[in-house]
């Protein structure tokens, strides 16, 4: 039997001429901010080297690592939000938990996504950054979509700059965390124009991707049951998108691969954002 390569495919070519790669993950350390619903990111080192020399003096070093889930920049699996008892489809919350696993929407099901990604930069259309508490509307996302020539369509990725990014490295972690300030973000309504779109999944550069108003902290999330529940649109947070818009990359391949944690509600990834040099 003869076979026959196939033909280079496309995005193999892409690469081979040259891609600029974004990264939109955050740096996990020990530390930083993160919602207070979640448990801490922590990391140790329980073999050092030394602890433990083979005969030809080789030596290896090992880590442990604990965290939440949804802390750091993560991805929001379906199973994550209920609302009066159900979850996205209709499923019964309580029964669907049941023996501490989600087997039909953890995130082991949400796959990989290699789609087209639109940043959709509020501060560019503002003059400034969003200030806290501040509501993104759906007028505001409109003339982000406007202004940069990138229309929004079924199936993209859609991230949200409103600029808070800026305080993740903070030297006060709860800077970003804004309970006491609030956290600018889409509410009902940017949520609905999103889902209107029928866009795949969304992104911001915020703690819970929501409009956090001052004082409330996470009280009350209508964007995450109108997108995961009523619409099952996958969320990203804590993402880090001051690169893209200082290079001002609105339309991009967006690449992003959660961890298959069986059943669980979420998972921390690293998205890329892929453009060609050219």
């Amino acid at each position: 039997m003869t076979i026959t390569a196939r033909p280079a495919d496309r995005l193999l070519d892409a690469v081979r001429g040259g891609a600029q790669i974004y990264d939109l993950g955050r740096l996990l350390t020990i530390g930083m901010p993160q919602s207070p619903n979640h448990p801490p990111f922590w990391l140790s080192m329980p073999r050092r080297h030394g602890d433990m020399v083979r005969a030809d003096g080789g030596s290896a070093a090992n880590d442990l690592l604990v965290m939440g889930t949804h802390v750091g920049t993560h991805v929001d699996a379906l199973a994550h939000v209920s609302h009066e008892g159900r979850l996205h489809g209709g499923a019964d919350a309580a029964d669907a938990q049941a023996g501490g696993r989600f087997t039909e929407l953890g995130v082991h099901t949400v796959e990989p996504m290699l789609r087209r990604g639109v940043l959709l930069d509020v501060p560019a259309v503002l003059g400034e950054h969003c200030p806290a508490g501040y509501e993104i509307t759906p007028a505001d996302l409109d003339a982000a979509a406007r202004r940069q020539g990138t229309p929004v369509e079924p199936g993209d990725v859609v991230l949200i700059r409103s600029g808070w990014g800026r305080f993740f490295g903070h030297e006060d972690r709860s800077v970003y965390v804004g309970r006491d300030s609030g956290v600018p973000g889409v509410s009902s309504a940017g949520a609905g124009w999103l889902a209107e779109r029928q866009v795949h999944a969304v992104g911001a550069d915020t703690i819970a991707f929501e409009c956090l108003p001052p004082g409330q902290g996470h009280t009350s999330l209508p964007a995450h049951r109108i997108l995961l529940v009523e619409h099952g649109i996958y969320l990203i947070e804590a993402m880090a998108l001051e690169e893209l818009a200082r290079d001002e990359v609105y339309e991009f391949t967006f690449v992003m691969i959660p961890l298959p944690l069986f059943g669980a509600t979420g998972s921390p990834v690293r998205p890329l954002a892929v453009v060609s040099r050219g």
